[in-house]
């Protein structure tokens, strides 16, 4: 409801005469706001950002690969994320894989690396990646870390003091409760980089409505990342979304969903299905369905009003605050229906 309540505010207050900008302008600044609170970050280290692609990219064009080339990332990034860092290869880079431990990223992190990138929790099996340790070590080596947290804000407690990474990105249009077209970047120390920002626009200016053509300057805060016009119904949806995500304890959601997904795991299992799910203590918000076809049970799965993300080999079960045990035992109703289906067809 909170959704649908924000979108029929956005086309009410697109409508006033005169006023809708302004309407629109304070969502950009709620949004923020809400955003920096939910990670204990300060204001002025928030850039809104299209997606988490463009947050990536705001880093990586911004750092030179000249003294320092190597770009430190994982087998477990997820494709958008892990495309940035390799593209980065045309202007100098390096770019190596790490594994999932600490000993397969400092195998790695030496005077050579500018940029290490590890996410919270991994996308394809929720392996919760040993993030602080990898920061320290990074850091001690002189290097920055960059945080994919996607699969973790809004399911998880994060707070960026404790992680101590130099750049966070997340988006709203999964645990956040939003609609896609719409991310976060989080930068510690915004105007400390090797060059300035090339991908740019009027949101990234010291003053977006001095409306100056000719004048190519940027704020010392976050905002320097951004570019032109955020995605109004995004912008909308985020505000509802972390309101609602900020009022729960996400130490109990954390608890919750890890119970459901062990819970799910057991079941699924009974039943004869593969689950690939990492242990409780090292797990994130889903657990993976192994399948020959996922997006072909994706699709079986949403004929019976479940939805699950095809990944690989997997498919995607994901958990949150508002999920209970009924969920879980009309998802092995579905697939036993399925499984018996394809039984008889085959």
């Amino acid at each position: 409801m909170e959704l649908d309540d924000a979108l029929a505010r956005m086309l009410a207050e697109m409508t006033l005469p005169g006023a809708a900008w302004e309407a629109f302008e304070n969502q950009i600044s709620v949004a923020r706001n809400r955003f920096a609170a939910l990670i204990g970050a300060r204001l002025d280290q928030v850039a809104i950002v299209p997606n988490a692609s463009i947050g990536a990219f705001q880093v990586a064009a911004t750092r030179s690969w000249r003294a320092r080339p190597r770009i430190v990332t994982t087998t477990a990034e997820f494709p958008s994320i892990a495309h940035v860092w390799r593209a980065q290869r045309q202007c100098g880079a390096e770019v190596v894989d790490a594994g999932h431990t600490v000993d397969s990223f400092t195998a790695f992190i030496d005077r050579k690396t500018r940029l290490v990138s590890v996410p919270l929790i991994s996308y394809q099996h929720a392996v919760r990646m040993p993030v602080m340790e990898v920061v320290q070590a990074a850091h001690a080596a002189g290097a920055e870390v960059f945080v994919d947290a996607y699969q973790a804000v809004g399911v998880d407690p994060v707070d960026v003091e404790s992680l101590g990474c130099d750049f966070l990105v997340a988006g709203t249009s999964k645990y956040l409760l939003g609609l896609p077209g719409l991310a976060f970047l989080y930068a510690r120390a915004p105007e400390y980089s090797d060059h300035l920002p090339t991908l740019t626009g009027w949101f990234g200016r010291v003053d977006p409505y001095a409306f100056n053509s000719f004048q190519l300057d940027f704020p010392e805060t976050a905002t320097r990342f951004e570019t032109g016009t955020p995605a109004v119904p995004a912008c909308y949806a985020a505000v509802a979304g972390i309101q609602l995500v900020g009022e729960l304890d996400l130490g109990l959601v954390r608890n919750h969903v890890g119970r459901l997904g062990e819970l799910a795991r057991e079941q699924l299992s009974e039943q004869g299905e593969r689950v690939c799910a990492v242990p409780l203590e090292r797990r994130g918000a889903h657990i993976g369905i192994v399948d020959a076809d996922p997006a072909g049970l994706s699709r079986r799965l949403a004929g019976h009003h479940i939805a699950v993300s095809p990944r690989q080999d997997v498919v995607r079960v994901s958990f949150h605050y508002y999920s209970n045990v009924e969920d879980i035992a009309a998802l092995c109703a579905a697939l036993r229906e399925i499984r018996r289906s394809e039984f008889f067809s085959a």
